[in-house]
């Protein structure tokens, strides 16, 4: 395990190559299928990986929040995810998977841990509907290994809004409206949960919205976004006034994303803000480096609203 965990450890260098790296695990034979299926996780997201301590159990907790654990001293809730996906098995799980995103931490249950895999976003793809519709949303992104295993990206952003109790309409109640007419926000992100909390958080601002479920696809609508805008011999700033983007994306994440877009001298004077999950200072600097005007990170609907307002009216023309 020690080994792993110095895999894990120092990987900084992967932002903007479009490239990233997952920790494979499996939940265990499902009975109804037969199949053992191979998810990840982005390592950027795992702080470590230990063999299953000592659970104390909570009353009121959803069904597949197994209870807590102490990590030097802080209480972390700890999730199995066999039973948050369904997975019906015999097998229990053997090892904790500490993740820490959102700027929360918990513990996912799991039956073992494979290994590490590089890969390039491009060789990630969305998910087939029918999948997508089987895993109820859960996968963000799917790839195919030498070995014909299919590896799923969990969207650990949605295990954690449904098993940590956030209140997203008590929260949207202190976004307040913007104020300005004809306001529009391009956003870009893979992850159904994070697309609902940005819309909850735009309408609520009462400002005009646009959206992809990639950068690839993102980057393909701002093309068209910027021909049009050409053809009518207007800028492109007259159409779109903030991009928002996520970091983890199948295809081209948003480091890629960010980088065509600065490159692209069409899209001079629109601010790129990141949005993301994985919001260390680290994070942050490595999006500073490819043009990310500001970073805002996820589950902070207030903070988002209150900086997405303040890039809406800086260069508003009366």
């Amino acid at each position: 395990m020690s080994e792993l965990l110095r895999n894990i450890d120092g990987r900084t260098k992967l932002a903007g190559t479009n490239k990233l790296e997952i920790l494979m695990f499996t939940l265990g034979l499902d009975s109804r299928t037969g199949r053992c299926e191979t998810f990840g996780i982005n390592v950027f997201k795992v702080r470590e990986v230990m063999r299953v301590p000592p659970i104390t159990h909570a009353p009121e907790m959803p069904g597949s929040v197994e209870g807590m654990v102490s990590l030097r001293g802080v209480l972390v809730p700890v999730i199995d995810l066999a039973k948050y996906t369904g997975v019906q098995t015999d097998m229990k799980p053997g090892i904790m998977v500490v993740t820490e995103y959102n700027g929360h931490t918990q513990g996912f249950l799991v039956e073992a841990v494979d290994t590490i895999l590089r890969l390039d976003w491009a060789s990630m793809r969305v998910p087939p509907e029918m999948l997508n519709a089987q895993m109820g949303g859960l996968v963000t992104a799917v790839t195919e290994l030498a070995d014909g295993r299919l590896v799923m990206m969990m969207d650990v952003e949605k295990v954690l809004a449904e098993t940590g109790h956030f209140n997203d309409d008590l929260a949207l109640k202190t976004v307040k409206p913007l104020g300005v007419a004809d306001r529009t926000v391009f956003f870009a992100d893979d992850s159904a949960v994070a697309r609902k909390q940005i819309v909850g958080a735009l309408d609520a601002m009462q400002v005009n919205h646009i959206s992809a479920i990639n950068g690839r696809k993102a980057w393909e609508e701002l093309q068209k976004i910027a021909s049009y805008a050409e053809s009518a011999g207007i800028p492109v700033s007259d159409m779109v006034q903030v991009i928002l983007t996520d970091v983890e994306m199948p295809e081209m994440d948003g480091y890629m994303l960010t980088r065509k877009i600065k490159e692209d001298r069409r899209f001079d004077n629109i601010p790129v803000l990141m949005h993301s999950s994985l919001s260390s200072e680290s994070n942050q600097q490595l999006g500073k480096a490819v043009g990310v005007d500001e970073y805002v990170p996820k589950f902070e609907p207030k903070k988002l609203s209150q900086t997405l307002a303040r890039l809406l009216t800086r260069n508003r023309k009366d």
